[in-house]
């Protein structure tokens, strides 16, 4: 992909395209503040471009009928959602509708040659498969803080060697098309956004639970990143005064009290000490005990399960408590990993928050899990990366 749109009134017609699919000239011209005559000629000249193809005859609405247009059904994103321990690789249609989707455990702590070795080798898969000639951008999530303008990770606490290093760059080259780097929570909730639970919300909380926990900030349906690219690394929020030691170096993080990582932790000291068969049986058949785990012997009525549950439900929705008295979202979507363990843990979350924000704030607040699962991550990647394609040079 080599064009761009000349202008705003192209990127806003490349964009509803995208959002909307195929549509009549007639009907994008009740979308945006243009003239008849001048519609027609931007949607001319994004059809000289490549941008945009022209897709039969639109249903007649009384006169001569107009003819459908539609993004160039040959343009292809990748979108790739890298995680603490597994990454996400797709390939989208302009419309951002998945083609191919792969995923594998990865540990991020590998650093990021090893990670990128990977992520190329599962993009070659997809190519491979005939449903990409060549992808004309990508978007990368990954799980830590980003310098956005330059696509840069910034001390990112459970990503060590990743750093300063660059990699929209080195993508960019390797791949031979655009790049765009975010954090990997603001793509879950871009992707929310897009296709999943939160598509008529404007203002939102994406509240991600896996090996960490961050939040997605969207406010008039734009993502806030905040000056340096921290804005929602709620994981570090202190939760328990003068409580556990957290990987950041401060102590009673909500992290350090309740991720994937430390429900983990505290399921297998609890089957040690004998305070659950369930995890102890698993325990021993495994080796070790993961959220997963965790989950299934809440499933199967396991107490002492529920009650990890139910203490880390509490710890997070006390913070989302205090963001929702802050920020009065019209929704909050809880997503990630450790959403597998479902109702128990949203009901204990929406408790906290019930009881301890403001009433005008939580009147007519849902509380839900996001829509989209694994592909939400992607589908904001793909999502990101058309936003700066469809934008003005």
């Amino acid at each position: 992909m080599t064009a761009r749109p000349a202008n705003a009134h192209q990127a806003r017609l490349l964009k509803l395209l995208r959002d909307g699919g195929p549509s009549s000239r007639a009907q994008l011209g009740d979308q945006v503040e243009l003239s008849r005559s001048k519609l027609a000629v931007e949607v001319d000249r994004l059809l000289e471009t490549g941008l945009v193809a022209a897709d039969g005859l639109a249903v007649s609405r009384g006169g001569r009928r107009s003819h459908n247009v539609r993004l160039n059904p040959e343009l292809r994103f990748l979108g790739v959602d890298i995680g603490a321990t597994s990454v996400d690789v797709a390939v989208t249609t302009p419309e951002l509708e998945i083609l191919g989707h792969l995923n594998q455990p990865m540990d991020v702590r590998e650093g990021p040659v090893a990670v990128f070795e990977q992520v190329l080798e599962m993009a070659g898969k997809l190519k491979a498969s005939g449903l990409a000639g060549g992808f004309d951008g990508a978007g990368i999530g990954v799980p830590g803080p980003v310098r956005f303008p330059e696509g840069v990770p910034v001390a990112p606490p459970i990503m060590p060697g990743w750093d300063g290093f660059p990699v929209r760059e080195a993508l960019s080259q390797e791949l031979g098309c655009p790049v765009m780097v975010d954090n990997d929570v603001n793509l879950m909730a871009m992707g929310e956004r897009h296709a999943g639970v939160a598509r008529t919300t404007d203002d939102f909380l994406c509240v991600k639970i896996g090996t960490g926990i961050g939040c997605g900030i969207v406010a008039g349906g734009r993502v806030h990143r905040g000056t340096t690219g921290s804005a929602g690394d709620i994981g570090h929020i202190q939760a328990v005064a003068d409580g556990r030691p957290c990987a950041c170096g401060n102590r009673g993080c909500l992290e350090a009290h309740f991720s994937g990582a430390a429900l983990a932790r505290d399921a297998t000291q609890a089957a040690r000490q004998g305070l659950s068969a369930e995890l102890a049986a698993r325990l021993e058949a495994n080796g070790t005990l993961t959220a997963v785990d965790v989950a299934a012997a809440a499933a199967a009525g396991d107490a002492t399960a529920l009650e990890l549950i139910r203490e880390g439900g509490t710890h997070v929705g006390q913070i989302i408590a205090g963001l929702v008295s802050f920020f009065n979202p019209g929704l909050v979507v809880i997503g990630g990993g450790v959403t597998g363990i479902g109702h128990t843990l949203l009901a204990a979350i929406r408790t906290q928050v019930y009881r301890q924000s403001l009433p005008l704030a939580t009147g007519n607040l849902p509380i839900v899990l996001g829509e989209l699962g694994p592909t939400a991550g992607v589908i904001g990647a793909a999502r990101l990366i058309s936003d700066h394609l469809f934008s003005p040079v």
